[in-house]
Formats: structure tokens, sequence, C-alpha cells
């Protein structure tokens, strides 16, 4: 589901889009924007009552932002050129529900943004920034667990009941765990996995997501993508090979202290890794249960949303505010 790149002009309208998949669970009743602000872009979307994505809007990320004032200026740009788009389409005699999702340590309950490297942010309100700025309630969330909301609620797991974990495997690693459609948050520190320091063998001391993420896996093999190692991997190559079970292995340890502490039904697999497909997911599968004897096994399943996760649960998350 990609929509308008990221070098879309600012003034440019938003772009139609293709729709999202979509089941009957958690379909909104009205159009809701949805906004996800990444490390280079502010992408935001307008869904539609039957769970489409009418129109995408992306603007580059204001980087460094230590205030926020930046990023929450480019967040209103966004959310009025979707709601122009959907007005223009469908009279609307209020302002539309409003999710944002944000990165780094994110403090949904209290409306904190507590930590973010990438963007200088540190204990920002970041909720009542962006409330005062849009001149509407917002619903404030952590991107990796918009993005499980949009997978729980209406993805890849969207038929699964009680736990349910995202995984996006890409630039870095984290999870989001999801207790009937609804995210753990525990102060903004849950699902932080790509963190956890390997303590044995040829990567100890190093943190997961600098062993197995997408970008880390690439660099083991000395190519540009974790695609081009897993395509080598397949025709044959040593040295793929090695890097990717590694990278598999890395996963399947840590998916494993995840399964036998939370007991996901499901789990998700999203990011640039998740693109390998059967390719990840069969043996990641089997390690997985190779770890779990006698103990239930999750169901792996790719991701369903792609890129657009994160502002597709913002908006399913900004509906909750009209309930």
């Amino acid at each position: 589901m990609n929509g308008t790149s990221d070098d879309a002009s600012p003034d440019e309208p938003a772009e139609p889009a293709e729709p999202a998949q979509r089941g009957e669970r958690g379909a909104p009743a009205e159009p809701a924007v949805g906004v996800d602000v990444g490390g280079t872009s502010v992408k935001g979307v307008l869904l539609a009552s039957d769970g489409s994505i009418l129109a995408v809007h992306r603007l580059p990320t204001p980087s460094p932002d230590p205030t926020g004032a930046g990023v929450v200026d480019t967040v209103a740009e966004v959310r009025d050129a979707l709601t122009a788009h959907a007005q223009a389409n469908r009279p609307a005699n209020r302002q539309l529900p409003v999710g944002v999702a944000v990165p780094g340590v994110v403090d949904e309950d209290n409306g904190l943004a507590v930590l973010s490297v990438n963007l200088g942010w540190r204990d920002l309100p970041m909720r009542d920034l962006l409330v005062k700025r849009l001149g509407t309630d917002v619903a404030l969330s952590h991107d990796v667990r918009a993005g499980g909301v949009a997978e729980a609620r209406t993805g890849a797991a969207k038929d699964a009941s009680g736990v349910v974990a995202f995984v996006p495997v890409g630039t870095g690693i984290a999870a989001a765990v999801l207790i009937d459609g609804k995210p753990l948050v525990a102060g903004g520190w849950a699902g932080e996995i790509g963190q956890l320091l390997i303590t044995h063998g040829e990567f100890a001391g190093q943190r997961l997501e600098e062993v197995a993420s997408a970008r880390a896996t690439a660099l083991r093999a000395g190519v540009a993508s974790a695609r081009e190692v897993a395509s080598a991997a397949a025709r044959g190559s040593a040295v793929s090979q090695q890097v990717w079970n590694e990278t598999v292995s890395a996963l399947a340890d840590a998916l494993a202290g995840l399964s036998v502490t939370v007991a996901p039904s499901v789990i998700v697999i999203g990011g640039g890794l998740a693109l390998a497909g059967r390719q990840l997911i069969g043996p990641l599968g089997d390690e997985l249960a190779r770890r779990l004897p006698g103990l239930r096994v999750p169901e792996l399943v790719p991701a369903a949303h792609g890129d657009a996760a994160a502002a597709v649960g913002a908006a399913l998350l900004g509906l909750e505010l009209r309930v």
C-alpha cells in the first residue's frame, strides 16, 4: 500500500490511494485521519468507513525538532490536506477523528513523547501540543503499537483473539503486544525487544537489532538490502545463507522469550525483512517451535498493511475518541 513518494511537493493535494485490505471487525463508522511521524517523512492517510484508504499525503519530517513544534505543524498540514480531500468528496459538519503515531518511547496514557533520539525529543507533552495546534482531540500512539492495532483489528491477525504480537523488523526491531485489540503500553516501555543485549555466542555484547534487523542483516552480508541477502541465500551463496541463518536464530530467541511471557496466538512479522515471505516465516517458525518444547507455538504470519500500518492504526485509535 504505497502512497505518495517521499519527495512529494508540500503544495500537492492529498492523492487517492488503493484500498487497504480490511475485514468487518473494527470497521469505522466515519472517515478518520491517521498520521504516522517517521524519521524521514510524516505520512497521513484518510481512512474511509469501509476501511479503504481514500487518500495519502506525505511531507518531510523536520529533524531535529527538540520542541516538537515543527512536527506538530507538519502533522497539521497533513491533516488539513486530507480533510480538504474528505470534504471535497463528502460534506462534513464536524472535524474528522485524528490519531497520530510517533516514534521512540511514547507514554500514550499520559500523552508524552518520552524519548526520541532521532528527533531530539525528551518528555514532550505531545498530545497537548497536537490538541492545541489541531483544535480537536487527538489519539496519541507509538508507531509500532499503532501498527499492531491495524494488524490485530483489520490486518493479518484480524481473526485472532486474545493476545497478538506485531514485530516489525526493519531499520530497527520492536514489538507491540495487543490484548483483545488493545495495546500494552507500560509507561511507553513495552515491546522494546530490539534493545535486548545478546550475552552469548559470536554476537555477545550487541543488541538484537544490531544483529537481526533488516539493516544489520544487509550490512553483515555486504549488500544493500535484506531482500538481496534472502535472494542470494536462495541461490546458494554460503555467506548469505550463514548471515540469514544467524538473523533467523537471533529473532527466534527473542520471539521465544515473548511467547513464553505473554503467549500470543499469532505473531505478525512486518518490516523490510518480512518481504522475504516464506523464506523468513518458514525457518523462523521452525526455530521458534524448537525453542518451545511442550508449549503452544504461535502462528507466524506476514503483515498485511505494509508501510501504511501505523497510519491506519492511528486512524482507528482516533475513531475511539468518538465512541
